[in-house]
């Protein structure tokens, strides 16, 4: 599968919808579209998925290395995979967009803010072209794509103004309709709020698909490892329930594909109250547990979770996950509503995010997802602090990061492990999860 990398000259400069933008036009000409994102977001690629109808690949070396990035590349299906950066192009120190395209060998599209210039606008894509050289990155920007820029005259003066190994292809019309709404915590997400087909189609006619893909390529085989990972699927591999539903809503496909790889997954909706399925092990993944706490607290799914875990049930949360697992969550109106009860902790929430960071953790004791002295990385982006009681045992020393208390993440309790920390299957945090399931517990 070919591909490119869409890199921005800043945050905010309209990088998801050129994506879309792109992700249509393509379609629209007969190609099949795997998008990516470059970078531990989960709500663009969400946006991506609601376009292009497959979900969208997680790219980041931080969390994967660079032959994970390169296997998880290859998992994708399509003609050409158009892969969202993350801020800026060299913004960034863990896994800028930069470093993705340079480990993937792929030509990077600059996104440019066009309008208010066109002379300059070439200038910009110029001097981010020549950056990546005096840096000693091998980045091939290949050419731009002006975002908010006019036809005519505006247009025509973008693409006269660039150099002849700069490639113009195309422009993103302004248009309100091309606009993703805020909302809680960032933007929201796909299923709330895809952007209307008609505007990203008339966005589309003004970007040259066929020029995009013939700017594509293929990156670098990664190695053997998990080529063909469901031809060795065990037939007696772990039943893992997922949580999934508003509430619970960040999670990376590839962590789907490794549970399903390992074993089988079946999915519930704490939100709507039901039940947990028979399983060996649970998986809360991230997500909005705050905007949906007095349901979580009546429907009686937590409550009856708190009982399995306390029996013995393995339960793995992640940010939102950790939320739902602890005793108490406080809203930022000053609500409080009872969650699991499985760790001793009660969180609140905050008007103003708490971390955002690549993490990188050292376990201190065996656990869930890791062996003492194992480091595994990751990301935490939370708005909620947990206050611990004084006896809680953590699994991990923060390396990196802030965690829980900014020294320690992973409370533990039973046989249950809860985190701020999102981590990628790459990381092998989830292949250790399915390994320490030693046998079934059933919970009919």
């Amino acid at each position: 599968m070919k591909g490119f990398v869409l890199g921005g000259v800043s945050s905010g400069v309209g990088k998801t919808v050129a994506t879309l933008a792109i992700t249509q036009s393509l379609s629209d000409a007969g190609y099949s579209v795997q998008p990516a994102k470059a970078g531990p977001d989960f709500i663009d690629p969400s946006h991506h998925e609601a376009i292009a109808e497959r979900p969208s690949r997680t790219l980041d070396l931080w969390l994967e290395g660079v032959e994970g990035i390169r296997r998880n590349y290859r998992r994708g299906e399509g003609d050409v995979c158009v892969v969202e950066g993350v801020m800026g192009l060299y913004d960034g120190d863990g896994s800028s967009t930069a470093m993705v395209a340079e480990a993937l060998d792929l030509p990077v599209v600059l996104v440019v803010d066009a309008k208010a210039g066109m002379e300059s606008v070439a200038a910009t894509a110029l001097g981010f072209r020549e950056y990546g050289d005096a840096i000693g990155r091998d980045v091939d920007v290949a050419g731009i794509v002006a975002q908010r820029a006019h036809g005519g005259r505006h247009e025509e003066g973008i693409r006269e103004a660039l150099p002849d190994d700069l490639a113009y292809f195309g422009r993103i019309p302004p248009n309100d309709d091309l606009e993703i709404p805020d909302r809680h915590l960032g933007l929201e997400m796909g299923e709330e709020a895809a952007l209307p087909r008609d505007a990203l189609r008339e966005a589309a006619e003004s970007l040259e698909a066929e020029r995009l893909a013939a700017v594509a390529r293929e990156p670098p085989e990664p190695d053997a490892r998990d080529s063909n990972p469901t031809a060795n699927r065990p037939s007696d591999g772990p039943r893992v329930a997922v949580a999934s539903d508003a509430a619970f809503c960040f999670r990376y496909p590839a962590t789907i594909e490794r549970f399903r790889d390992r074993g089988e997954i079946v999915t519930f909706s704490p939100v709507t109250g039901e039940g947990v399925p028979n399983c060996d092990a649970v998986y809360l993944p991230g997500g909005y547990p705050e905007l949906h706490a007095a349901e979580l607290e009546a429907s009686g799914t937590l409550s009856k979770l708190g009982d399995l875990a306390s029996d013995g049930l393995p339960v793995f949360g992640e940010c939102g996950g950790l939320m739902a697992m602890s005793q108490s969550l406080t809203t930022t109106e000053d609500d409080q509503y009872e969650m699991a009860g499985i760790l001793p902790a009660d969180v609140t929430m905050h008007d103003r995010y708490q971390a955002l960071d690549h993490v990188e953790l050292e376990a201190t004791e065996g656990t869930l997802t890791a062996t003492p002295g194992d480091r595994i990385r990751g990301h935490e982006f939370h708005y909620s602090s947990a206050d611990v009681d004084a006896d809680a045992r953590f699994a991990f020393e923060t390396v990196r990061g802030d965690g829980i208390d900014g020294d320690h993440d992973g409370l533990t309790e039973y046989e249950s492990l809860g985190t701020y920390v999102h981590v990628h299957p790459e990381s092998g945090a989830f292949d250790r999860f399915l390994e320490s399931i030693s046998s079934p517990v059933s919970n009919d």
